[in-house]
């Protein structure tokens, strides 16, 4: 790997995870470990082999690891105890982001599940306290669940559980309104947002 040749701990973190995808990468892999497959279909436009160059750099710094998957032979990726440590840059990251996330899409893939990083971030940032409340999202592709309790906010793929509410709105609108750029009235009023099931739910887990 090329590095800055800097003694310097943001130089030498760049040498690790400066790389493009690198930190994409390490996202998926936030969300949760990941066979090669995986990771293909959650980095649109990454080519295969530079998926694989890019996964034994982090493998040989020590990031990522591989592991049976399972009880099966199967091999996955997940992030080592020290590349786990990366979570706390990357929801800094996503923060910081807010403002650039704002304007939509504008024509850039999208997967659902990139919102389970993101979501629970935004949420913890704005609300300090919060009632219990599981709300389905459909923003596209399997439906989702939010999931709020006094210890956090967790967003994943629907477990089956009875949902309090269901909110149907594009990533962006569900973005701005974890973000607290986003008023609930206004996307109502804009026609952003549908809402099944008890509103009042919805209400708590968005207003700060």
């Amino acid at each position: 790997m090329r590095g800055y040749g800097q003694y310097c701990g943001l130089a030498r973190s760049l040498d690790v995870v400066g790389d493009r995808w690198n930190l994409l990468i390490v996202r998926q892999l936030l969300i949760a470990p990941a066979r090669y497959r995986d990771l293909i279909d959650g980095l649109p436009g990454i080519a295969t082999n530079l998926l694989a160059d890019r996964l034994r750099d982090l493998e040989t710094a020590g990031v990522v690891e591989r592991r049976l998957a399972g009880a099966g032979s199967a091999v996955e990726y997940a992030l080592t105890p020290w590349g786990a440590e990366l979570r706390e840059p990357v929801e800094s990251l996503i923060r910081w982001s807010t403002p650039l996330m704002v304007r939509g899409s504008e024509g850039d893939s999208f997967r659902p599940e990139w919102l389970a990083l993101a979501v629970p971030v935004l949420l913890d940032a704005r609300i300090k306290t919060r009632r219990a409340a599981t709300v389905g999202l459909e923003i596209g592709g399997p439906l989702f669940q939010l999931r709020a309790t006094r210890s956090g906010v967790e967003v994943g793929p629907h477990d089956g559980r009875d949902l309090d509410a269901t909110v149907r709105a594009e990533p962006a609108c569900v973005l701005g309104l974890a973000a607290g750029a986003l008023a609930l009235d206004d996307a109502r009023a804009l026609g952003l947002i549908e809402i099944d099931g008890d509103e009042s739910v919805v209400r708590a887990v968005f207003a700060a």
